[in-house]
């Protein structure tokens, strides 16, 4: 069997020095209908959410100027942004174990690049029209009727990039506010500049780069195979049932002339987003997206011959194998994801709405009235929560201390609350054990407070030390 040369899905430009252009062919397919599907709902979820409010504010808000990330009835603050680590940790090893289950299928279907890569191709198909009619205008001389084709495309291009940059900066300023200030011309320098600049980056990825990007940006293509096993479920020409490949008429038999399966009609290449000839085997450069499944088994129907000749398999079922789904790589992984995702939850489910930190006046003591001794601190009393509540300041630990300021603090939702606490001790009591045998160590004791809210997620604990004279 010999080996066929593969032929990518490129333009022919009159100048060789140019480079090679991808243009893909339109088709249909239930992958590509999934991928619509699954492309159209991350799209709405991306533009809608930001419109979206919860009570009186945005539902999903990132509040730089407070440092604090808004998503539904959960603030978070930055320091909250362990969770942002964790929840990058379940993605990736989520990620590993969808690749060891069914390949590359993120970056088919998920992928950000992929899904605006995909929306600017629908863009260029209604603007310049099909594959032919592209590559033809590709190399036809600059007129008139070409100029307002490019100038139709790319005006398309750049809205969809001012959208998808104004929608990304909305989640950082109030999106409401940033469209008001946008039509009134009142837009700071700030967002100005990052409109512009995630506008610019879209139109230049998805418009310019495509496949691109993928090929050197983006390391997963590089490190997929070493996930990969033999029961992975990836994207495979059956080079047995398709093998010595050919064209043929319709007519023709089924395999009349010992030819397999494959008529050579390039129909796999011309829909491939990134130029490939799947029947080359796994490549890095494929993404997973089936654009050459649902091609080629339009194919198959027109000649009359079964599905499946590019198909989602492993090499184990193509040897004849029984198809296996736990195996060492899927079992550890979903175990890693499990006990990450359920410490996560777990933690994020019973964190303490209510951050205190107690800092102790310069001076060491003074003396009080009646001859005590007292120490004063200055207790931030941080609320994350969505509404305002009273904080009581209490002392535990401190036999003989008494706090003789204020033991009541209101802080309203998401806001730090300073309180000067003025705690009293008697001149003899409060020894330390551990520094009354140091000569030049001053007597200290070991106090706590307790900030105590109306339930036990609003109630925190901070320990300090009270210091008497020697």
């Amino acid at each position: 069997m010999n080996k066929q040369i593969s032929v990518r899905n490129v333009a022919v430009y009159p100048q060789a020095a140019q480079p090679a252009k991808i243009q893909t062919r339109r088709f249909k397919g239930r992958y590509r209908r999934l991928r619509m599907l699954g492309g159209g709902f991350l799209l709405g979820l991306y533009f809608i959410t930001a419109w979206v409010n919860w009570g009186n504010r945005q539902a999903v808000w990132w509040d730089l100027s407070t440092s604090q990330f808004h998503i539904l009835h959960q603030t978070f603050w930055a320091q909250d942004l362990i969770y942002l680590a964790g929840i990058l940790v379940v993605c990736a090893v989520g990620l590993f174990l969808a690749t060891v289950v069914v390949g590359r299928v993120w970056c088919g279907y998920a992928c950000p690049q992929s899904v605006w890569t995909w929306l600017f191709m629908w863009a260029e198909n209604i603007t310049e029209g099909e594959r032919h009619q592209r590559i033809r205008l590709d190399s036809s001389a600059i007129t008139a009727h070409k100029l307002v084709r490019r100038l139709f495309k790319h005006s398309l291009w750049l809205a969809i990039s001012f959208v998808t940059g104004f929608t990304f900066v909305g989640y950082f300023v109030p999106i409401r506010e940033l469209f008001m200030n946008l039509i009134s011309f009142q837009l700071g320098a700030m967002s100005v500049f990052w409109i512009v600049f995630f506008t610019l980056a879209t139109y230049l990825n998805a418009g310019w780069l495509r496949e691109k990007v993928c090929f050197h940006m983006c390391p997963y293509g590089r490190f997929q195979s070493s996930m990969l096993d033999a029961d992975s479920q990836v994207i495979t020409y059956n080079a047995k049932r398709g093998e010595p490949r050919g064209s043929r008429k319709r007519e023709t038999p089924h395999h009349q002339g010992q030819q397999g399966d494959c008529i050579d009609c390039q129909m796999c290449v011309q829909v491939c987003p990134t130029g490939i000839d799947i029947r080359e085997g796994l490549q890095m450069e494929c993404i997973g997206c089936a654009a050459c499944i649902d091609a080629c088994d339009d194919v198959m129907d027109k000649m009359n011959y079964p599905r499946g000749l590019i198909r989602y398999v492993s090499k184990n079922q193509l040897k004849g194998l029984p198809k296996k789904i736990l195996r060492p790589r899927v079992v550890g992984y979903s175990v890693v994801l499990f006990l990450v995702a359920g410490v996560l939850l777990w933690d994020m489910a019973t964190r303490t709405l209510v951050e205190v930190s107690v800092v102790k006046d310069r001076m060491l003591y003074r003396y009080g009235n009646n001859g005590s001794i007292e120490n004063v601190y200055l207790i931030k009393v941080s609320n994350k929560d969505q509404v305002g509540h009273s904080f009581s300041v209490s002392l535990s630990e401190a036999e003989g201390a008494q706090l003789q300021s204020d033991s009541e603090v209101f802080v309203r939702a998401g806001q730090t609350e300073l309180l000067t606490a003025v705690v009293a001790m008697p001149a003899h009591g409060g020894l330390d054990a551990n520094t009354q045998n140091a000569q030049t160590a001053r007597r200290s004791a070991q106090i706590q407070f307790d900030i105590v809210g109306p339930r036990p997620a609003l109630s925190s604990s901070v320990v300090s030390r009270f210091t008497l004279p020697r």
